[in-house]
C-alpha cells in the first residue's frame, strides 16, 4: 500500500461522505441488516460525519448503543450536531481515537470500518485491537473503496486479519466496493 493511501479524509470533505446520493448506492440499513440488531453494542470506527452511525443507532433500538469513533474532532462534532435533540442522541457515544489506537475497551457485537482501514498506519496493531474488543460471536465488516485500494492490497488486509485470529465469514457483494465480514 502506498503512502498516499494512508492520508485521512479531511473534515472539509465530510459532505461527500454524507449525502442522499451515497444513500442510494450504500444504504446503511440494507448493508447492515444481517449484522446489526436491536440491543447490540456496535462500533463505527472511522465514523466520519456519522453516515452509518445514525442508521445503526436506529437499528440497535433503545436498548442498544453505537460507539462512533473517529480520529478527527471535527468529524465527531458533525455527528454531535446531527443527533443533538433527536431520539437517537442517547444511543450514540462519541469517542475520539488516539493517533495510534482506537482506545475502546468495551466489548462490542459488531464493528464497522468503512473506507478507513487503508488509512491505518499500523494495520497489525489495529487488527489486534479490533480482535480484542469483538465479542466471541461478533462480526467485523470492512468495506474499502474501489479506486484507493487495489485487489492485492485488500487481500493483504484480509490475510493479515486472519493471521491475527479472525476468520473470514463471507464476502458480501457490494457495487464497486471491496468488502469482507470477519468473525472470531
Amino acid at each position: 500500500m502506498n503512502e498516499k493511501n494512508k492520508r485521512v479524509c479531511p473534515v472539509e470533505n465530510a459532505k461527500s461522505l454524507d449525502n442522499i446520493f451515497r444513500k442510494l448506492v450504500q444504504n446503511p440499513k440494507k448493508i447492515l441488516k444481517d449484522y446489526v440488531k436491536e440491543g447490540m453494542t456496535v462500533l463505527d470506527v472511522g465514523c466520519g460525519p456519522g453516515f452509518f452511525s445514525v442508521e445503526m443507532a436506529d437499528m440497535v433500538g433503545e436498548s442498544g448503543n453505537v460507539i462512533a469513533a473517529d480520529l478527527q474532532q471535527g468529524m465527531l462534532e458533525k455527528v454531535e450536531k446531527k443527533i443533538k435533540g433527536s431520539y437517537i442522541e442517547n444511543r450514540i457515544e462519541l469517542h475520539k481515537c488516539e493517533k495510534d489506537r482506537i482506545g475502546i475497551t468495551t466489548k462490542v457485537d459488531h464493528i464497522l470500518a468503512v473506507y478507513m482501514v487503508h488509512e491505518v498506519p499500523d494495520m497489525d496493531k489495529f487488527l489486534a485491537e479490533m480482535y480484542s474488543i469483538l465479542k466471541p460471536d461478533g462480526s467485523f465488516l470492512i468495506i474499502e473503496p474501489p479506486f484507493h485500494v487495489s485487489k492485492k492490497a485488500f487481500e493483504e488486509t484480509v490475510n493479515r486479519a486472519c493471521a491475527r485470529g479472525f476468520k473470514e465469514i463471507k464476502r458480501p457483494g457490494m457495487i464497486l466496493n471491496k468488502a469482507v465480514v470477519l468473525g472470531k
